[in-house]
């Protein structure tokens, strides 16, 4: 491995090394690792939530070694060495704010999160391949989502400075940490805020771009837009040596024009176009029906569109599609049928899909016809409400927290009295070697990893 000569950066609607050739980064997102997402690995709601009750149920010394094995096999060196033979040269690293800031101890900055950081950050690098740090989840919430592990659903982020300086302080260390490091492509400081009087989040990037470039002046900043990275209108002028981001989870038929609207900001303003974020949710045998292989196809073909369209750009198209390694719905590669978590874990699996706890992939059919006259009364009652997504937030109130939260306890029971030895059979579930690549999908990558010349 040859380190670059220079920290990347960005000149006019190109990303450049420091001999000015133009870098194009493609790649993916280690979701569910640093950052847990409910239906990455199988969990109800939130993960502070599942943290703390795994604690509660397993004792403290078993949940710490059952979570070291888990962050230590999710990505190792063979992952590593995979990512790169699909010819794919950047990972976006997704990280959960408490790594670095305890609620009850807000002032000061902690350091676990970097022991794991560093250490695939230096993986990749090993193999070539830029790493971008993604705080996917603030103080207080930059969205109401599960993936900002914000079980209030409110973005409380936007309504209070001190979680706000909280967030500015984390980036202040991890950019002190990182000054000079030349596989760091940059700093995602907010996955998909969402604020919803769309003049404080430039503000706030305003005060962080300042507070970072006080420690670290050279790498990129990857500021994603407002409204879940869709929304970049209210935005002005653009911050120096920054990247401006979407997430472009498209329908097959509006491909090329929600690109042209999600990155109207970026071609005006002439800076580099990055998406954070897309690609399909994949069907599968057990739940796609008789006709799970032809939906794939159907969502491959789409995807295959949208990689095209990407390469056939205006401006040259930064891309890391989510997502790199889960259960079986999204992933590069995804844990096997028979590894030891989905075997002893099925049962749950089962039950949870069926009360469509997730919003992601969900599937509703079950719980539909108790729902929907929920949804009816509400409209009735509160006309409103109507064209503010009714069902949506309803199902994130009730199914995704109220029930998500109780239940959290019934999957915990699922880890009571095993052994250190069962604990770490079941972190290994996510080992390179135990899983299965998807395969189609990975072809499509790799044909799509470099850019036409």
């Amino acid at each position: 491995m040859a380190p670059p000569a220079t920290i990347l950066r960005t000149d006019g609607k190109r990303i450049v090394d420091g001999s000015g050739n133009t870098v194009v980064l493609r790649g993916s997102c280690v979701g569910g690792w640093m950052n847990m997402e409910n239906f990455i690995t199988g969990y109800p709601g939130h993960e502070s939530k599942h943290r703390a009750a795994l604690k509660r149920v397993i004792g403290e010394d078993k949940y710490d070694f059952f979570f070291d094995k888990f962050l230590e096999y999710f990505f190792t060196e063979k992952d590593a060495k995979f990512f790169a033979s699909l010819g794919l040269n950047s990972l976006r690293i997704p990280f959960n704010h408490r790594w670095f800031s305890d609620d009850m101890n807000p002032d000061v900055i902690k350091q676990d999160g970097f022991k794991w950081l560093d250490r695939v950050v230096n993986l990749c690098a090993e193999q070539d391949i830029y790493t971008i740090l993604d705080l996917h989840t603030a103080p207080g919430g930059q969205n109401g989502d599960w993936h900002a592990d914000n079980p209030t659903t409110e973005a409380l982020l936007w309504d209070y400075k001190e979680f706000q300086d909280r967030t500015i302080r984390i980036w202040e260390a991890i950019a002190g940490h990182y000054r000079g490091n030349p596989w760091i492509a940059g700093y995602n400081p907010l996955n998909e805020p969402c604020d919803e009087e769309h003049v404080r989040l430039n503000a706030f990037y305003e005060r962080l771009e300042k507070a970072i470039r006080a420690v670290d002046p050279d790498h990129i900043l990857f500021l994603d837009g407002n409204t879940f990275a869709a929304d970049l209108s209210h935005f002005g002028p653009p911050l120096p040596n920054s990247v401006y981001a979407c997430h472009d989870y498209s329908d097959k038929a509006k491909v090329r024009k929600d690109f042209d609207r999600k990155t109207e900001y970026m071609r005006k303003h002439n800076v580099p176009i990055w998406n954070g974020e897309f690609g399909p949710v994949y069907a599968t045998e057990d739940w796609g029906g008789a006709d799970w292989e032809k939906i794939n196809d159907a969502r491959y073909a789409a995807l295959t569109e949208q990689l095209t369209c990407y390469d056939n750009y205006e401006s040259p198209v930064s891309w890391t599609i989510w997502l790199y390694k889960d259960i079986g719905f999204q992933g590069i590669v995804y844990t096997s049928p028979e590894s030891a978590w989905i075997k002893h874990l099925k049962p749950w699996l089962v039950r949870k899909k069926k009360l469509a706890i997730d919003e992601w992939g969900t599937d509703d059919r079950y719980v539909k016809a108790i729902f929907d006259p929920v949804v009816e009364w509400l409209e009735a009652e509160a006309p409103a409400i109507k064209g503010k997504g009714t069902s949506q937030h309803l199902a994130r109130a009730v199914r995704q927290t109220l029930l998500a939260d109780v239940l959290q306890d019934e999957l915990a029971s699922y880890f009571k009295d095993l052994s250190f030895e069962q604990l770490d059979e079941l972190a290994a579930s996510f080992k390179i070697e135990n899983c299965i690549p998807r395969a189609k999908l990975n072809q499509i990558l790799s044909k799509h990893a470099s850019p036409p010349p």
